[in-house]
């Protein structure tokens, strides 16, 4: 029984960073996922692919991972790079522009 600890990363569809602070164990899949011929779906025999549990920290996590005698793999979150313009939005409007600015 393997699982994998890991920070989730942000959706890309938003700008916010909610449920990406906690820490995520998840169960790997040991037995391949099916396709369902009828509708298409994936489906799995393994239901232990279905758990997913937050932690606060990363110790607690593996704190629980050890406990239950669990092997768990970490895998540390790359830092996000901040996309800072100088100037910013607000450049847009600045009176003291020197170039044209239009639509």
């Amino acid at each position: 029984m393997t699982a994998r600890i890991y920070r989730p990363a942000r959706n890309a569809m938003t700008s916010g960073t909610a449920k990406t602070r906690d820490w995520v164990l998840e169960f790997v899949n040991d037995t391949p996922r099916r396709i369902d011929p009828l509708m298409g779906w994936t489906s799995s025999s393994d239901m232990q692919a279905q758990v997913r549990m937050r932690f606060p920290t990363k110790e607690a996590a593996l704190e629980y991972a050890e406990l239950h005698g669990i092997d768990a793999v970490v895998q540390e979150p790359k830092p996000r790079k901040h996309n800072i313009r100088p100037g910013g939005y607000g450049e847009n409007f600045a009176t003291s522009r020197r170039d044209i600015w239009t639509h």
